[in-house]
């Protein structure tokens, strides 16, 4: 099920003194239609279906909606346009439907050249993302090595008898062993507590590049940014996805499931500053091709405190 963009959503502060460097995002987005021209594109992806399977808070269904509030304020710093291209809804547990909804409006939206930034919804976002970008890539010429950079407590490598928040990595390295394709997948930020031995040993077998919480600090900065280089180098393509709950639970309250330990804020931002966005391929362009921010749940957010984190970590990905 797919909701247009509902615009009403994007109001804020206007400075009628500043002139164009006083604008904010809600003076500069415009709904998406086909044929506009290129630029960094919103779409939301109101899933709880996957949180819910996999035995997580309920509530983040209501995370792009609140997460467009927040975002309508923030500080226009895009030399591009900006699109809101509305919500794909999950209604009820057809998660599968609505995962194949939004690989289709991300497919869309990479071949008319726009940059999309989902904001989900648990997890099981990442799914639909990736399929969206593979769909894509397959139109190429030369078929591009996709590499997944996901921040987050968690592998999401998990077997069950059903997809899931928990689920998504392993979904697409089965995708990826189908298709003859590599499968190219690093996760920051890991917590012992959180994962099981079998995921441990299933990202073994993946050959699945990992850090755990503990060692992703900035002592061990030179380490994390080679371990990154190496990854980046080996991909023709990036796929950024941040899962707040890589966050302490002081940082990021309003998550499907809170981290005790978490990663800093500010080590994350440098390495998006630092390495993933400068990221060059052969061809010129960006190797980052699309992102996703995922867990949101705004019931158990405190004074919008991790609605914030998710404009600051937008207005960082996007600009």
């Amino acid at each position: 099920m797919y909701k247009p963009a509902n615009m009403s959503l994007w109001q804020g502060r206007v400075d009628e003194f500043e002139g164009d460097a006083g604008l904010r995002w809600h003076q500069w987005i415009k709904p998406f239609k086909p044929g506009v021209t290129p630029g960094v594109t919103i779409v939301g992806f109101a899933s709880d279906a996957g949180v819910i399977r996999n035995q997580g808070r309920p509530g983040a269904c209501q995370g792009p909606v609140a997460a467009r509030r927040t975002l309508a304020n923030l500080p226009n710093r895009l030399s591009r346009p900006l699109y809101d291209a509305g919500d794909v809804i999950c209604p009820g547990d057809q998660l599968e439907f609505a995962q194949l909804t939004l690989a289709c409006h991300v497919e869309m939206l990479l071949a008319a050249r726009h940059f999309p930034l989902v904001i989900g919804g648990g997890h099981e976002v990442a799914w639909g993302s990736y399929q969206g970008l593979a769909k894509y890539a397959e139109g190429c010429h030369q078929q591009p090595v996709i590499g997944i950079i996901n921040f987050d407590a968690h592998f999401d490598l998990r077997q069950d008898a059903k997809p899931s928040s928990g689920t998504p990595f392993r979904q697409i390295a089965e995708y990826c062993q189908a298709q003859q394709t590599p499968f190219k997948y690093c996760c920051l930020g890991i917590s012992e507590a959180s994962n099981t031995l079998a995921l441990f040993n299933r990202a073994q077998q993946l050959e699945v590049s990992y850090r755990l919480d503990r060692d992703t600090n900035w002592q061990q900065l030179p380490a994390i940014e080679a371990q990154l280089d190496q990854f980046i180098q080996q991909c023709d393509w990036l796929y950024l996805t941040v899962c707040l709950d890589v966050f302490p639970s002081a940082v990021a309250p309003g998550v499907s499931a809170p981290a005790v330990c978490g990663v800093e804020l500010s080590l994350i931002e440098h390495l998006i500053q630092n390495k993933i966005k400068p990221a060059i391929g052969a061809n010129g362009f960006p190797k980052l091709k699309l992102a996703d921010i995922a867990e949101f749940n705004p019931e158990f957010d405190r004074d919008q405190q991790t609605a914030r984190l998710v404009a600051r970590l937008t207005d960082l990905i996007t600009r």
